[in-house]
């Protein structure tokens, strides 16, 4: 019974989706109710899910009953039940961000049916075990992002989202390209009988072909340099709660959760895998922060920085080590919480000040003390100043750099540290430090809602460091490491827990 939790990761959110499509524009404010519910339903599933994959191990779900690796399934190992976790604590309080927010734009039933589509098909990214309908899910919520990004339907907004649905389509053709090529070269889509007849076949010139493709198609997900180009375009361009949502979750559910899963438990992580992933996460890394310290539109530093923070990422978890995949697992965590913290404030301030240049703020915490304050926590997690979170990721990814011999890494690290601490002061000093500027007399601080998620997610800032703390450890980051490490061995544990 413990493994009919796993569907519920996406009937709920696809239901809630095409119920408030359905009475959303009739019924006021059901479209609210509707969407809090819902990922609130999910994020308590989450915390199940976690609590259950400690306790039992990998649960499978055979969908129609049919026996992998003809039928297919839903797999949910600690690896997904972390992710799971991260996603739908974050949707959850987007959601009830969205409340107040959402009330300057028509058509708000629009933008819940669009948000509960996309998190569907993030939660079905991660749960599917099946390498066709993982391609699909990446669809549905990649479909759901273009038109999120458009919601304003400004000639920015459309322009941006035009840009971004056609880098995206090409990353999706790599990726279905290279799923094409492991068909015709294993006979199976099921992602445990793949990592299985890879081994027994091995490799082959065709492989090294194929993740290529998927380095290319699931890192133009990621936005990783130099695939990056869509954006510093698409996340200034969406509403407050999607910018927070791109950056947050959907370029790690949608890219480096597929890059982690495949390459290590399907095709198998090995030197030159591993090396083009240091090596991109690092490029990244560098080339964001550098980027981002020259702008003064608010949402676009911050889009730059999501390029670099990725980086930290993808070079944790391209170290191949079980330190270095702790601080790059634990990073992706750290920034789904301070990015998205940094992208509701940058609503707050938009909604409050009408402004997202930082030469036309000042002194705003003199107005809106919560968002300031708040901004402060985020501000100072993801440069990784210690108590906050983002400090103890980012030493477990230097420490873990210089444990596998590589300190030109570990420097690249620290140094895109530093220039990120340089860009986040100049945002407290141009926005919310010195002297209220002019216009802004009459700025209000953002409504409850708004407030109340910026508050939560800054309170994980401050005390998320303890999830180092081995009691919590033990059943959050540690096994979701493990998951990794047992490598291609996941395709004997999928058969192994579906009974065969």
């Amino acid at each position: 019974m413990a493994n009919n939790i796993i569907p519920v990761f996406v009937i709920i959110p696809l239901g809630a989706a095409f119920v408030v499509s359905l009475i959303g524009k009739r019924i006021k404010k059901s479209a609210d109710v509707l969407g809090v519910l819902a990922t609130l339903g999910l994020f308590i599933a989450s915390i199940a899910s976690v609590l259950k994959t400690a306790e039992a191990g990998m649960l499978i779900y055979k969908v129609g009953v049919w026996m992998p690796p003809i039928g297919i399934t839903m797999v949910m190992d600690s690896l997904t039940a972390f992710m799971l976790l991260t996603v739908n604590l974050v949707a959850f309080l987007i959601a009830l961000y969205s409340v107040d927010y959402m009330e300057r734009f028509t058509s708000k039933w629009n933008f819940y049916t669009l948000f509960l589509l996309m998190l569907a098909g993030m939660n079905g990214v991660i749960i599917t075990g099946d390498i066709f309908n993982l391609f699909v899910f990446l669809e549905i919520a990649s479909v759901a992002s273009y038109a999120l990004v458009a919601f304003g339907t400004e000639r920015e907004e459309l322009e941006a989202a035009f840009k971004y649905m056609v880098m995206g389509t090409v990353g999706s053709f790599f990726i279905l390209l290279g799923i094409a090529l492991i068909y015709g070269y294993t006979s199976t889509l099921n992602m445990a009988d793949i990592a299985g007849v890879l081994l027994d076949k091995g490799m082959g010139r065709i492989m090294f072909f194929v993740s290529v493709l998927f380095i290319m198609g699931f890192g133009l997900k990621a936005a990783l340099v130099p695939f990056h180009a869509w954006l510093p375009d698409a996340h200034p361009s969406a509403p407050a709660p999607i910018s927070a949502m791109l950056s947050g979750v959907l370029i790690k559910s949608l890219g480096v959760y597929a890059i982690a899963r495949i390459f290590y438990n399907v095709i198998g992580m090995n030197r030159e895998f591993s090396n083009i992933l240091m090596f991109l996460g690092a490029l990244s890394m560098v080339a964001g922060v550098f980027l981002a310290i020259g702008q003064f539109d608010l949402k676009r530093l911050l889009a730059y920085h999501s390029i670099s923070q990725i980086g930290y990422v993808v070079l944790g978890i391209g170290l191949a080590t079980p330190l270095g995949i702790l601080g790059g697992l634990f990073h992706l965590f750290n920034h789904s919480i301070f990015k998205s913290l940094l992208f509701l404030n940058s609503g707050a301030v938009e909604y409050a000040a009408e402004t997202r240049d930082l030469n036309k703020m000042g002194g705003l915490n003199e107005r809106m003390p919560v968002t300031g304050g708040t901004s402060l926590f985020a501000s100072m997690a993801i440069s990784g100043i210690p108590p906050f979170n983002g400090f103890f990721s980012k030493l477990i990814i230097i420490f873990a750099a210089v444990q596998a011999d590589r300190p030109v890494y570990a420097f690249w690290a620290a140094l895109a540290s530093v220039i990120t601490l340089a860009s986040f002061m100049k945002v407290q000093k141009f926005a919310f430090f010195g002297k209220l500027g002019d216009g802004l007399k009459r700025v209000k601080e953002a409504p409850l809602f708004m407030k109340a998620a910026m508050v939560v997610l800054a309170f994980i800032c401050l005390f998320g460091g303890l999830l180092l703390q081995p009691a919590i450890s033990k059943k959050f980051l540690s096994p979701s490491v493990e998951a990794l490490t047992t490598g291609t061995d996941y395709g004997n544990n999928v058969f192994r827990s579906a009974g065969k």
